[in-house]
């Protein structure tokens, strides 16, 4: 008997341990991005139904941002630089999707209090922050990253580390978006 609770014991850790690893990301430059549906919000309105990446496809370069919670200090600081210079990024040909686990109602509100003029998803049940690997299980949110998909459908730009500290990842990612227009 000391046995068998032994054995279930080690089972039960292990299989613990094995579900607590990350998962090896199988996110690379030039594969095809991960599909999504979700729901979203822009300044003006919420949209009744939801967007597809694939909307994008032959048409524009889309930046997904994925972020940890409206109207936070770090997160409030991205958008308001995308925002400030989303002239010039829609000149690179680049559709903004910032995507966080906030509900519709709150991106709407904070898109019309910033004056956001790009799309906030809503990714409520973060599947598609965690096809990105852009999901903290610790935290329960996401993370900082940003992707470039390009208009093939495919990733151009991969940063899992985003910060806004300063400027150098922004301008990072401008310069991938001037090479793919």
């Amino acid at each position: 008997m000391k046995r068998f609770i032994l054995c279930c014991a080690l089972l039960y850790t292990t299989g613990t341990l094995m579900a607590q690893a990350p998962a090896v990301s199988e996110l690379e430059i030039g594969k095809p991005a991960p599909a999504f549906e979700l729901r979203y919000a822009t300044k003006d309105s919420i949209a009744r139904t939801p967007l597809n990446l694939s909307d994008f496809l032959g048409k524009r370069n889309v930046v997904l941002a994925f972020y940890p919670a409206d109207w936070s200090g770090g997160c409030t600081k991205e958008v308001c630089t995308m925002r400030d210079d989303f002239n010039n990024l829609d000149k690179l040909n680049a559709e903004i999707l910032a995507i966080s686990g906030d509900y519709v109602f709150s991106h709407h509100e904070w898109a019309k209090h910033h004056n956001l003029p790009f799309k906030l998803l809503s990714d409520n049940f973060h599947d598609a922050a965690k096809a990105y690997d852009s999901y903290n299980e610790q935290s329960g949110m996401n993370k900082r990253t940003m992707f470039v998909v390009d208009k093939q459908g495919k990733l151009a730009y991969i940063d899992l580390q985003y910060s806004v500290a300063d400027d150098e990842d922004f301008n990072r990612l401008k310069d991938v978006l001037s090479k793919l227009r």
